[in-house]
């Protein structure tokens, strides 16, 4: 007759703590590499993986010579656990969410450093939402576009800024911001002392140029067409970088190079022609848990941004 545990149901609070030891240490990979992440010693670490083994009659990992692994048993626990807990934590949103005042964290995802007008709004952004729910624990980071989209839909960010030339299905997108992009060189380029007249699309396409890193509209693939496309840099600062190196050409908005162009050491090349719109979008899963959170920061972001 096989073993049944004695695990009682409904989970009960100490089994949820043992739980936790557990799932720290197989995220760890062991005992001694879990002392400092849950500031207990390894042999309190150890009594209690017996306990919980011994309360759920499975054996969940082995430890000896050949070092810590999971058993069968012991992934299925963990990613059981995982499932738990994140239960657990969608609850606590869900109860904060219910309430008058907005508490909890406030998660803001950035693909590209912002320049210094965009940093200014956004301050004001932060200010109104201090201000409408000072209990918030607001917090921003920058993030590649595809981990921003990947959270967004996972529901670990509420809101993501990104030039967004590709729609993904489940996510909601506002335009905050336009401005045209412009083909530039620095002062050390073959092409900075040239006329624009002396730059033909023969020469265009024999040098060195830079992809943004992103799929663009057809507009931005147009242009692109016309580049002799050598490397690669998604970022407009790293970007900015590698066209002041006067190896390559690409695109910038002119507000990330303003400085450059009134001290002389980047020029636009046929600004009115090798040029097409960049748009950063506010973006937004189409059916948030945390409705509120989400409503707070559209308004907040539209009104500074309008």
């Amino acid at each position: 007759m096989a073993k049944s545990s004695i695990i009682p149901k409904p989970v009960a609070e100490y089994d949820l703590k043992l739980l936790r030891i557990f799932k720290a240490v197989a995220e760890n990979g062991g005992f001694s590499a879990a002392e400092s992440v849950l500031g207990i010693t390894r042999s309190t670490i150890s009594i209690h993986m017996s306990n919980l083994e011994a309360r759920m009659k499975l054996k969940l990992c082995s430890r000896g010579r050949g070092g810590f692994a999971l058993t069968e048993d012991g992934q299925a626990v963990y990613h059981a656990a995982i499932t738990l807990f994140d239960s657990l934590n969608d609850f606590s949103l869900l109860v904060g969410s219910l309430g008058k005042e907005l508490s909890g964290e406030l998660v803001i995802l950035c693909a590209d450093q912002l320049n210094i007008v965009k940093q200014q709004k956004l301050a004001k952004v932060i200010g109104k939402i201090h201000d409408a729910s000072p209990n918030l624990h607001l917090m921003l980071d920058g993030e590649s576009i595809h981990n921003i989209e990947t959270a967004l839909l996972k529901e670990k960010a509420h809101i993501g800024l990104y030039p967004a030339y590709q729609k993904i299905e489940g996510l909601s997108y506002q335009t905050i911001y336009q401005e045209p992009v412009f083909l530039c060189c620095s002062k050390s380029h073959p092409f900075f002392d040239l006329m624009d007249t002396e730059i033909t699309p023969e020469k265009l396409a024999e040098m060195p140029a830079i992809h943004p890193g992103i799929e663009l509209d057809a507009l931005g693939r147009d242009q692109l067409q016309k580049l002799n496309l050598a490397a690669k840099a998604y970022h407009f600062d790293t970007r900015k970088a590698m066209i002041l190196s006067g190896r390559y050409l690409g695109y910038m908005p002119q507000s990330y190079i303003q400085k450059e162009l009134n001290q002389g050491e980047i020029r636009l090349i046929q600004p009115s022609s090798l040029t097409y719109p960049f748009e950063l979008s506010l973006v937004y899963k189409k059916s948030p848990r945390e409705v509120k959170k989400v409503e707070l920061l559209i308004e907040a972001f539209s009104q500074v941004f309008e």
